[in-house]
């Protein structure tokens, strides 16, 4: 029995389990209701379990289960038969370090706040899964990303519950000596010392840093507090522990990385220590910087101007003065390395600028965010045409184990097969499908909504998640008592991510009569979930939640569109498994890739969509949706009005009519064929395997 409890507890601490279906049971299986309240976080599960409980349940049928799932993951870890070790043995041997301000790999581990984050999990898992030596740096934020809750009047208000290190599956990283590893960076005048944690990722790792210790100055404990919080100071302290304590813990642990992956500009001071360890070493200020451009690549998520970080003069020069007089380098020269105009080092320094200028290779996140960023930047290359500038594109995927629940698993698993074979290509997913009926397909899709709805009525009465006296649904029972809730027979939207204004949350709600008329069409009716969290800063992104939540109390809509508190990944799984259509709003060009639209197709649902981000890549006219053709106007208002008379034909003439065209057998024929044609044309290409690998044979692997 022993053996079992320490296999248990093991699994606890690699997070492999969060991609893995029956791994997730047989810790749900201990106590379905201390799982849901610990957030599905199993080490904090097992806190609250007696060894004398777990020898007496291992005795029957559950210790087998356990059993089970420890040999698939111990075999898991030591395959050597990978994708990595035929294709990319160098990338066995040495590592790739991948350094991201956030990771969204589960919602019970709080380092993450959206979608970046998210790919940097999933690219994570990918990387684990193909048997690439892979490596992530971030911080450990002690209180995370914020929790949601909206008040009376549905404005978003922030709660930030700390993270306990014993309740996480990770641990403390020492030396030889047993010591822990400390870290030193510069800012300003001062030394700031970080401790580092270690959180395994099937067969990758994680490195987190902390600024917690009581060897820092109180100031300074609190630069790892919060994901992307505080001010512009706060925002340079991290950016600089982040890239330049990153390389300075891998070269303190021995590490040598392959190539160095900056996701996004936030770590791209990364570069100044890695500069700083080849002027060390006697070479010239050319050489030093022609051999950190060899070791770099660096990836853009942003097109959106505000969006690229930038520092003042006067912020770089307070807090670099100390850092650049130790490394050999003058200041006016880290200035121009930052500088959108090099002939100008007076101005603002860009980190987006740092990394192009310190990167072997650089790429944007799809097709049409690689033409954007190419036409933001051009300007950094004068001698070069548009086309001719030097960022690629990669577009987004994602780990599509990861985002299948256990219903969709075990659908694909008793037609013998996995969604991670749906991926494989577009033959393999045509012939899976072709061994599945409409009637599967159909009875896949209602048992996911039901799954859906009871899930919104556990969650809105949960008062775990409400406990705050004026919340928004502090009258839920009342709601969930009239007649007009949420029914598995009607056509379900979702629309989940983060507020910012460009992804125009409310743009359904344009014409309040038009609305009104299709969702309470007695033939054909129309319900729809939201959920997001805005920046705590972003006061027009709340006010987009605030809107929506008080369309949801007009009579008309109330029990058909509901606002979801407190948006995470568990969350998102349960909504992209449930709905039919995943919509998506976006002023045109400016979502960068997006992928929630790519997880609903797992589940048979279908993406609704502004042609931006990877959808224009995807769209076939036969595979989901589209609002417009693409259409891009100068005045924000004519554009709005023509994107929502756009989306309200779609939904009036093709999206509403295929969903209720029924045959005999009361099956959606046409709108089967379009999940099927989904299935078969997305799922084999957005995901990150693809991904992983197009990195790996374009940016990791030297020509």
């Amino acid at each position: 029995m022993q053996k079992k409890i320490t296999a248990l507890k093991e699994l606890t601490n690699n997070l492999w389990w969060s991609w893995d279906t029956e791994a997730k049971q047989i810790f749900e299986e201990l106590s379905p209701l201390l799982w849901q309240r610990n957030n599905h976080n199993p080490v904090g599960l097992l806190q609250h379990i007696s060894d004398d409980e777990l020898v007496a349940r291992c005795r029957c049928e559950y210790g087998e289960k356990i059993d089970r799932v420890y040999e698939r993951f111990t075999a898991y870890l030591n395959d050597k038969d990978t994708w990595a070790a035929k294709h990319a043995p160098e990338l066995v041997e040495k590592t790739v370090a991948y350094f991201s301000a956030e990771f969204g790999i589960h919602e019970s581990v709080r380092i993450y706040s959206g979608g970046l984050g998210v790919l940097a999990g999933d690219h994570l898992k990918s990387a684990s899964d193909l048997g690439i030596n892979f490596t992530g740096i971030t911080l450990f934020y002690k209180e995370g990303y914020f929790r949601q809750y909206l008040n009376h009047d549905g404005w978003q208000m922030e709660d930030y519950p700390l993270q306990d290190a014993e309740n996480l599956p990770i641990e403390k990283v020492t030396g030889a000596d047993g010591k822990d590893i400390i870290v030193t960076v510069n800012i300003a005048q001062s030394e700031v010392f970080a401790q580092a944690w270690r959180l395994k990722v099937g067969r990758a790792t994680l490195y987190l840093l902390d600024t917690n210790i009581p060897a820092n100055e109180p100031h300074y404990r609190d630069i790892c507090c919060r994901v992307y919080g505080g001010d512009q100071n706060m925002r340079i302290n991290q950016e600089i522990l982040l890239g330049i304590g990153g390389v300075k813990l891998l070269d303190q642990l021995g590490v040598q990385p392959a190539v160095y992956h900056m996701n996004e500009g936030h770590s791209a001071f990364l570069t100044l220590e890695l500069l700083a360890m080849e002027l060390s070493k006697g070479v010239s200020e050319k050489e030093a910087l022609d051999n950190v451009r060899a070791r770099c690549v660096f990836t853009t998520h942003t097109p959106v101007p505000a969006g690229h970080d930038r520092f003042s003069r006067e912020m770089m020069h307070y807090t670099f003065d100390k850092y650049i007089s130790t490394i050999g380098l003058e200041f006016d020269e880290l200035m121009r390395l930052g500088s959108e105009d090099k002939n100008n080092i007076y101005g603002l320094f860009t980190m987006t600028v740092l990394a192009l200028n310190l990167s072997r290779s650089a790429n944007g996140v799809s097709k049409l965010h690689g033409e954007v960023s190419r036409t933001m930047w051009q300007h950094l290359y004068t001698d070069k045409k548009i086309e001719e500038v030097p960022i690629g594109h990669i577009t987004n995927g994602i780990h599509a184990s990861s985002w299948t629940c256990g219903y969709t698993g075990r659908f694909w698993q008793k037609h013998g097969t996995t969604v991670d074979n749906l991926s494989l290509s577009h033959e393999a997913a045509e012939a899976i499908l072709a061994n599945v009926t409409d009637e599967d397909l159909w009875s896949l899709r209602y048992g996911l909504k039901r799954n859906l709805i009871d899930f919104i009525d556990r969650y809105l009465g949960n008062q775990l998640f409400h406990q705050h006296i004026n919340s928004y649904y502090s009258d839920y029972n009342t709601l969930r008592s009239a007649k007009n809730t949420f029914s598995p027979d009607v056509l379900t939207i979702g629309f989940a991510r983060r507020f910012a204004t460009y992804k125009r949350a409310p743009l359904i709600f344009r014409d309040l009569g038009r609305l009104d008329r299709i969702i309470n069409n007695p033939e054909m009716p129309m319900q729809i979930v939201f959920a997001g969290k805005a920046h705590p800063h972003d006061d027009a992104g709340k006010d987009y939640i605030r809107q929506i939540v008080h369309h949801s109390r007009r009579p008309e809509f109330s029990g058909k569109v509901i606002f979801l508190e407190n948006y995470n990944l568990g969350v998102a799984k349960r909504m992209v498994s449930g709905v039919d259509v995943w919509l998506n709003t976006p002023v045109r060009p400016m979502e960068a890739s997006g992928t929630s639209g790519e997880k609903t197709v797992l589940h048979g649902g279908l993406n609704f969509s502004v042609l931006d981000g990877w959808w224009p890549e995807a769209y076939n006219g036969k595979n989901g949706f589209s609002i417009g053709n693409g259409e891009s106007f100068e005045n924000h208002e004519e554009q709005d009005s023509f994107d929502a008379e756009k989306m309200y034909t779609a939904l009036e003439t093709q999206i509403i009519p295929a969903y209720y065209e029924r045959n005999e057998l009361n099956i959606p024929v046409k709108w089967i064929s379009k999940i099927r044609n989904a299935i078969a044309t997305i799922a084999p290409e957005y995901n990150t395997h693809r991904m992983v690998k197009d990195y790996t044979t374009k940016y990791y692997l030297k020509k």
